[in-house]
């Protein structure tokens, strides 16, 4: 048996020799980062060996870590099986949560406070209802504590409000990482993992503590008592709404991907792993398809899409790229598998949005370059608005091709040469091309590839949704970019990576959370329920699978012109 113990958590586990780090970890309880789900190919389980080196059996992780990471005892948690008695530097869930930086306000509108959770006083107790019927009773007069939630579901990150359901006043807001995303990157794969009842299990189990967390801490914060707090807004896509319900997601991974849930209804709060009141209720917003969950109705519904005059496209750009267009009242929808690199996984020195990730980027006339971290600190790695920025910067000035290739670093002027600010920037790593961004961060040419790939999906969606409502570039009105990642995003990246066409530069808007603020009137507003319950029955579903010569728009879309 090995002794493995985590810090700074000093949480010790005995496992069998030849157990990996993560597998310990997890048996510790901790929830270290590893996307892959320990296969070796993100890199995103680094942890360092402080003692005990000499007993563990490695297996090849040298291309995930530098010789500077490997010479200051950091290993891959995955692939360092321990033999004998080990301590090891990780970083914690909760730590990890301190400092990640998530958006939680969103474009809203103006609606009267109508609620669905009511309270009559007589006779010394106080009779809870919902929607008019009694579902529980309290002693005393406690009309006067009605609280609700509105939880924004992403793949990535959580967003938690509690709001006093007889104001509408939002009296604090907590946001987290999704502990799923620990054990799976994307939608696609999270669904894999949950299809078998363990995972599925784990998948619900984790999501249902880190809520419980949450509300503990808005709790912690207001003084408001968890027995009060009657219902919660579950806005998020259709795969995070189903595993946070408990429900298997599998046939949202074959054809003919059909939602088991479809949205409009209450489930029980206890009974899914909800900590607030013991008769409390979660509402699920209607879902439009296996992939255009209740954040895109919540979306809709925040900016009064389906109200809009003339042509608004509106894309929520993440790891699940849904997005709906509305002409003249119409409503059609689809969604584009962008995978995990816009929030900065798959890439060589890609982070979530934490202190040191590098969010801005520019390039200046003499190829100097500007760059901001979040925190202000020393740059560490990349997080997906600084990922865009860089990319789009370097496809500009040229350092990167149109076909998504490095040039080669000759300096000079005009289309033959770069500044030699830049050209003295493009180097060679491990036998590769890459972009020296800042002291010990590179940009690899494998980088530009998954950039390509995220960005092509989202413009061959937006390109095939234009073409099946017959709309061109000079009819879009507005484009809104909806999302926690989209905020932080600045318009002209989105042109210079060419997942906007150029067209589009002086029209886009950003809203910002409309997950979060779609589920906030959701709450308070049950007419809202009806009006988006009878909306998502009309609106038209764009399968991209199932349009001619799809596969060649995605491979055109890949390019940065």
């Amino acid at each position: 048996m090995a002794k493995i113990t985590f810090m700074p958590d000093n949480i010790t586990v005995e496992a069998a020799a030849g157990t990996s780090l993560l597998a310990a970890a997890r048996m510790a309880g901790l929830a270290l980062e590893s996307p892959c789900d320990g296969i070796g190919t993100c890199g995103k389980c680094k942890a360092r060996v402080t003692a005990g080196r000499e007993t563990l059996t490695l297996t090849d992780d040298r291309h995930k870590l530098s010789a500077a990471e490997a010479a200051d005892g950091f290993v891959l948690a995955c692939q360092a099986a321990a033999g004998g008695d080990v301590t090891v530097e990780t970083v914690s869930g909760t730590e990890r949560n301190k400092t990640l930086k998530i958006l939680s306000e969103g474009r809203s509108f103006s609606y009267d406070i109508v609620n669905y959770i009511t309270k009559t006083f007589a006779g010394g107790r106080t009779t809870v209802l919902a929607g008019g019927a009694p579902i529980g009773a309290e002693d005393g007069d406690t009309a006067a504590f009605n609280y609700g939630l509105a939880v924004d579901i992403g793949t990535t990150t959580l967003v938690c409000a509690l709001i006093d359901a007889l104001t509408g006043e939002e009296l604090a807001t907590v946001s987290a990482l999704n502990p799923q995303s620990l054990r799976a990157q994307d939608v696609l794969t999270r669904i894999k993992f949950a299809s078998t009842p363990a995972g599925l299990q784990e998948m619900h189990s984790s999501i249902s503590r880190q809520f419980r967390d949450m509300v503990s801490e808005l709790c912690g914060k207001t003084g408001v008592e968890r027995r009060f707090i009657y219902e919660a807004v579950y806005s998020g896509n259709t795969t995070m709404i189903t595993l946070a319900a408990g429900v298997d997601p599998a046939s949202l991974g074959k054809y003919p991907y059909t939602p088991r849930l479809r949205g409009g209804n209450h489930i029980s709060a206890p009974e899914h792993g909800l900590d607030i009141s013991p008769f409390g209720l979660i509402y699920l917003p209607p879902v439009v398809s296996a992939y255009v969950g209740p954040d895109i109705t919540s979306g809709i519904l925040a900016v009064r899409l389906h109200e809009k005059k003339g042509t608004t496209l509106f894309i929520d750009i993440g790891t699940n790229g849904e997005m709906a267009i509305a002409k003249s009242g119409s409503l059609s929808a689809t969604s584009t598998a962008a995978g995990p690199a816009f929030e900065g996984m798959n890439i060589t020195h890609g982070m979530r949005a934490d202190a040191g990730a590098i969010e801005y980027f520019a390039v200046r006339e003499d190829g100097e370059t500007e760059l901001r971290t979040i925190g202000g600190v020393k740059p560490v790695g990349i997080c997906g608005s600084g990922l865009f920025d860089i990319v789009g910067e370097l496809a500009r000035v040229g350092v990167i091709g149109a076909s998504g290739r490095f040039a080669p670093p000759r300096p000079g002027s005009g289309p033959d040469g770069l500044p030699a600010a830049l050209a003295g920037r493009v180097t060679v790593r491990e036998g590769k091309p890459a972009f020296l961004v800042a002291d010990g961060v590179y940009l690899t040419q494998s980088d530009v590839r998954q950039v390509q790939l995220a960005k092509g999906a989202v413009r061959a969606g937006v390109e095939a949704l234009l073409r099946s409502e017959n709309v061109g570039y000079a009819d879009v009105t507005a484009v809104q970019i909806a999302g926690s990642f989209g905020y932080h995003l600045q318009a002209k990246s989105l042109v210079n990576l060419a997942l906007l066409p150029p067209e589009f530069a002086d029209r886009i808007e950003f809203v910002g959370n409309t997950s979060k603020s779609g589920a906030r009137a959701f709450l308070l507003n049950v007419p809202c329920r009806g009006e988006m319950e009878a909306l998502v029955q009309n609106i038209t579903c764009l399968e991209l699978a199932d349009q001619e010569g799809f596969d060649r728009l995605f491979v055109k879309s890949m390019s940065f012109t």
